[in-house]
Formats: C-alpha cells, sequence, structure tokens
C-alpha cells in the first residue's frame, strides 16, 4: 500500500491477482503474518540472472535507486569504486539535447586541451558516447569539418541554433564497427588463464568485442590494451589484443593513435 500508494482493498486484489498467475510464489507466512517468497520461488515479472541483480545491486550502490526501486529484498553490504563528480552544466546540455532532437545545428563555448581559453564553435550534435568515467557528445564540427567528440563537461555555453551541417548517417567511424578479439595474457598459467576465460565469457580462449570505431580508442585504454598488453606484466593486465595488427590498423583508421 505505501509503495504503490492504493487503498487495503486494492493492494489484497493485487495479491489475488498476483497468486493466481503464480501461484507457489507468496506464501501467506502465519507467524510473521505476511506474505514471503515461497520455496519454489520463479520470478514473472523482473529479469532473472545475475546480470540483472548486479546492475541493480551497482545502481543501489551508487546511489541512483533507492533501495525500494530496486527491489533487491535484503542487498547485501557493498561499496562502489566512484568516479570523480562531472561538473555539467543543466542548461548546456538541455540545449545539446534539443538540438539532437530536431537535427539542428548550434554554437557551444567549449575548452579545448589545444587552446588555452575558451572558444565558440558551431556544432551538429547526434550522439552520446561514454567511456566509463565521462560523457561526449559526437558531433559534426562546422569550423574543422569533420566529427569530433566534445566532452560534455567541458561545455560552458550554448546559444545560436540554426540549420544542422552533416548528420549522423554522414559520421562513418559512428556507424562502422571494428571487432577487437581478445585473449589472455600468455604469462598467465593455465589455471589462471581458464579464470580468465571464464571472467570475460571467452570460447576457445578469446571474445570477439564488436566496436564502433568512434568508440574504439575509449575501450581499449578502458581494458588496458593501449601500449602493447602483451608486454605488461600479467599479474595486472590479464587479457591482450589477438589481432593487435588490425587493431593498430583501425585505430588509424578512426584517426587515432597507439
Amino acid at each position: 500500500m505505501t509503495t504503490f500508494g492504493v487503498s487495503e482493498p486494492q493492494a489484497s486484489k493485487d495479491l489475488t491477482l498476483y497468486q493466481e498467475r503464480a501461484p507457489e510464489n507468496a506464501v501467506y507466512d502465519k507467524t510473521s503474518k505476511r506474505y514471503v517468497a515461497g520455496p519454489h520461488f520463479s520470478s514473472v515479472f523482473l529479469t532473472e540472472g545475475p546480470s540483472e541483480y548486479l546492475v541493480r545491486l551497482r545502481s543501489f550502490g551508487e546511489g541512483l535507486m533507492e533501495p525500494a526501486e530496486t527491489w533487491l529484498g535484503s542487498p547485501p553490504e557493498i561499496d562502489i569504486v566512484l568516479n570523480p563528480a562531472r561538473d555539467v552544466d543543466a542548461g548546456c546540455l538541455q540545449s545539446v539535447l534539443n538540438a539532437v532532437r530536431e537535427k539542428r545545428s548550434l554554437e557551444v563555448r567549449y575548452q579545448s586541451m589545444s587552446a588555452p581559453d575558451p572558444g565558440w564553435r558551431r556544432i551538429t550534435p547526434h550522439a552520446f558516447g561514454f567511456d566509463g568515467f565521462r560523457w561526449h557528445v559526437r558531433a559534426y564540427c562546422h569550423k574543422s569539418e569533420r566529427f569530433k567528440d566534445f566532452l560534455i563537461p567541458r561545455i560552458t555555453g550554448a546559444r545560436d541554433f540554426d540549420g544542422p551541417g552533416l548528420g549522423g548517417d554522414s559520421d562513418k567511424m559512428w556507424n562502422d564497427r571494428f571487432v577487437v578479439v581478445i585473449g589472455p595474457h600468455p604469462g598467465l598459467s593455465q589455471n589462471q588463464r581458464t579464470g580468465v576465460e571464464k571472467d570475460y565469457g571467452m570460447e576457445g580462449g578469446t571474445k570477439a568485442l564488436e566496436v564502433r570505431y568512434a568508440m574504439l580508442f575509449y575501450v581499449l585504454k578502458r581494458l588496458g590494451l593501449l601500449d602493447n598488453p602483451a608486454g605488461k606484466p600479467a599479474r595486472t593486465q590479464h587479457i591482450i589484443t589477438i589481432n593487435a595488427e588490425q587493431t593498430a590498423e583501425a585505430m588509424r583508421k578512426a584517426d587515432w593513435a597507439l
């Protein structure tokens, strides 16, 4: 009644309907005077599985969901490695989102690391990307006449909506994908290799990761696959790139440099 804001008769009706749909799930405990999960409980509304549970647990640990919203009955004590909070201007984010939705361009005041001071430039945004630490907007830059990534926290102003430049359909590096093949580090023992294969869901000692060319650098950086992973200690770098030459060529194609 408290969670859904319903009356007692409505709550009773809902419980009755639930028992009809899943007769072995909810069992009335006379001692505690409440319904508890039966011994043969099987979820009929939420997706079952470890990934679903851990996603909810992570959201709870990061403070993105209240305990009741996670539907985790008795979550364990947890801690999360938090990223430093990024100061994003709400008005700028809203302006960029509007430009994406309306397929228009806008001017943004952006602090580039190649210039000492921020400057205004016109962009036509079409997508968002997240590298595990920071959000960026993928956009056509009218100044350089190419598609680029603009870190959202570095956008400190937005103005002057206008007609669009090239749109997402023309962003080849965003639309095309490359397959990175990873495998266990050769310096690991057989048992360690088996553990890594299970950890990354490998089959036959390898795992193929399909990645957008525009996101390739971020993926390799997140996995520690930049700068010759096979040359790093196996104790800290558990995986390597199997198709290293092709990956290096893909990085050059995407205008990144290893």
